[in-house]
């Protein structure tokens, strides 16, 4: 059966803004949970299956993508499709430990907006977005508005998290992956080992975007998700750029 609840994962910190033309767009009833108050993901997977429903579709985004993966491990049989967006399936390596580490000490002595603009948003954009003070405006607002203390708690549950290869298998509803074809932060390469690895999943590679695809190409990722979520069964497996 097609999805008739949403779930919303928005990604380290994100809000509710970066899935605002999906909410628009979207006929499904839709959550975006708040994922602020946890340093692990599976205190953050458990609180958010307390308050939804009993079935649901999923779409995650970068560090949405990776709690998305923990509510599977916790919950399949409540998940009735999923869409894995700009995301990353594997552990934290040792040097992306100690960046983060480093990027806590940072923000926690005042140096939240000095990250986000130097060292966080250069990464986020594709190209042709990389001057667009609308798009900028928005991620750096997101940042400051959740704060330092979310952004220590999410970094620490980023850094421990599990390494998420082993489920990939284990994921048997309908799927699709999709990524920026410019994300540099999760590469294609990313999604094509997630799309190889989930039976029947769609990868769908985005051109002139980067990592934050639901706010650079919002009506392509919108149609994919409408695509997916009105979905009965398992699609075939295809690698569609568009």
């Amino acid at each position: 059966m097609a999805a008739e609840h949403l779930l919303l994962l928005p990604g380290m910190m994100c809000d509710e803004r970066l899935w605002e033309s999906q909410i628009r767009d979207l006929p499904q009833a839709i959550q975006v949970p708040s994922l602020a108050g946890f340093e692990n993901f599976p205190d953050m997977a458990s609180s958010i299956l307390d308050s939804a429903p009993e079935h649901f579709g999923i779409a995650g985004l970068s560090m949405g993508g990776i709690l998305a993966f923990e509510l599977w491990r916790q919950a399949p049989e409540r998940i009735t499709h999923l869409a894995l967006i700009d995301t990353n399936p594997f552990a934290d390596t040792p040097d992306r430990k100690s960046l983060r580490l480093q990027q806590i000490e940072t923000v926690l002595n005042g140096g939240l907006r000095e990250l986000a603009v130097e060292q966080l948003k250069p990464l986020y954009l594709a190209e042709s977005h990389k001057n667009n003070d609308e798009l900028l405006g928005a991620i750096l607002d997101m940042a400051i508005d959740l704060g330092p203390e979310v952004f220590r708690t999410q970094s620490i549950a980023l850094r421990d998290r599990t390494d998420s290869v082993a489920t990939l298998a284990d994921i048997d509803c309908p799927v699709s992956v999709i990524c920026g074809a410019e994300d540099t932060l999760c590469p294609v390469d990313y999604h094509e080992y997630m799309a190889e690895r989930i039976s029947g999943a769609t990868l769908v590679v985005i051109n002139d975007c980067g990592h934050l695809a639901s706010m650079e190409q919002p009506d392509i990722v919108t149609s994919e998700l409408h695509r997916l979520f009105s979905a009965p069964q398992k699609s075939g497996n295809m690698h569609a750029i568009q």
